[in-house]
């Protein structure tokens, strides 16, 4: 061990040289054309669901503000108006008027 450098504290072995190819069946395995041809279909998958990921996300940003302008103050406005029938009515019939036809459901 003594040939080895320290490292740390450590002794480490030396790394592999680029030199000197790994023949195991590991690295042959590595560099077949089907893992790579995998790899890329992978990576071309995950840069197909980034782009569809933001492009949904902007979409549903225009969606969600489109509501909150246009959407919300009409029901807002619905609700003012039925809160003001109810009203008229409650009022009509404190004063003995009768019922509307339109009110009775």
């Amino acid at each position: 061990m003594a040939a080895q450098p320290k490292r740390g504290g450590v002794y480490l072995p030396d790394r592999r040289s680029a030199s000197k190819p790994d023949n195991g069946i590991l690295a042959r395995i590595t560099s077949s054309p089907v893992v790579s041809r995998g790899k890329q279909a992978a990576s071309d998958a995950a840069f197909v669901s980034k782009k569809l990921l933001r492009s949904t996300g902007k979409a549903a940003w225009i969606a969600g503000t489109t509501f909150l302008i246009l959407v919300v103050p009409l029901i807002i406005e619905m609700d003012r108006e039925q809160q003001l029938n109810e009203l008229e009515l409650q009022q009509a019939s404190l004063l003995g008027a009768p019922p509307t036809g339109a009110a009775n459901k």
